[in-house]
């Protein structure tokens, strides 16, 4: 469900805040990949967490949270960036562009720097780790997500009915089915808000359609200007997924942080 920078983003929060032990992020991280490495893409970001540069022998990602934990990391925020949308990851640079190849990222505002996960051979995923320019979050509360969602869906769906391109489908619902069952099965560290993974869950079905749409292009649209006017329709659905699975990842590192702040 949703990809490995959520999955790392919630366990090693839980983790750096006492409610998930080390073995349990390296577990999780395992529905990405049968490894994982780690690397620094620059001096500063190699000095800081004390890894290897990129093109020399990897590190392990305990190596990679007892930084984390020796910087005094208490929380991270997931990013999803696509082209035309790179909100939270500090401008340009080489972050942003290994952020937007990825798909997603780790930003660790509070430290200035940065997690990109790439596949780099069958079953093994490289993080690297890069030194970024202070970046404000760019925050939005789970409620004001979820009603985006449900909003987009709404108005997604208003829009294709209006261009008859929204026609049954045969065989949507097992096209639906076998598509959610071919994602990795993620699974959240014990005191995750009960909300956000409702919110996920919903983000994960949206994103199915959206994936068969895709497949299915143009659809029922019978020439181009309504393939085009598809497309259109479906962007702000595609768009409130991303964010309504920051919203919630972010929630939840933001629970597990406040558990400790407040138990301190």
């Amino acid at each position: 469900m949703c990809r490995p920078s959520a999955t790392f983003a919630v366990w090693s929060s839980a983790w750096l805040n006492g409610a998930a032990a080390s073995d349990d992020v390296l577990d999780a991280l395992l529905a990405w990949g049968e490894a994982h490495d780690v690397v620094a893409a620059d001096a500063t970001a190699a000095e800081a967490f004390a890894l290897p540069l990129a093109f020399n022998r990897a590190a392990t990602p305990v190596q990679l949270l007892m930084a984390l934990r020796s910087q005094g990391a208490k929380s991270m925020r997931l990013v999803l960036p696509v082209p035309g949308d790179v909100r939270g990851l500090g401008g340009g640079g080489p972050f942003t562009e290994a952020a937007l190849r990825a798909g997603d990222a780790v930003v660790l505002a509070d430290l200035g720097f940065g997690l990109v996960p790439e596949p780099i051979a069958e079953g093994l995923v490289r993080w690297t780790v890069y030194s970024i320019s202070p970046t404000p979050p760019e925050y939005v509360g789970l409620a004001e997500a979820e009603h985006g969602l449900t909003d987009a869906i709404r108005n997604s769906a208003g829009a294709l009915q209006a261009l008859d391109v929204a026609s049954d489908r045969p065989g949507v619902r097992a096209e639906l089915s076998a598509h959610l069952r071919s994602r990795p099965d993620v699974d959240w560290p014990a005191g995750t808000p009960g909300r956000a993974l409702r919110v996920l869950q919903r983000a994960e079905e949206i994103a199915a359609i959206l994936a068969i749409a895709s497949s299915d292009d143009p659809g029922g649209a019978i020439s181009a200007s309504a393939s085009t006017l598809r497309a259109q329709a479906l962007r702000p659905l595609s768009e409130a997924v991303r964010t309504a699975r920051c919203a919630a990842v972010n929630e939840a590192v933001r629970v597990f942080a406040e558990s400790t702040a407040r138990e301190g």
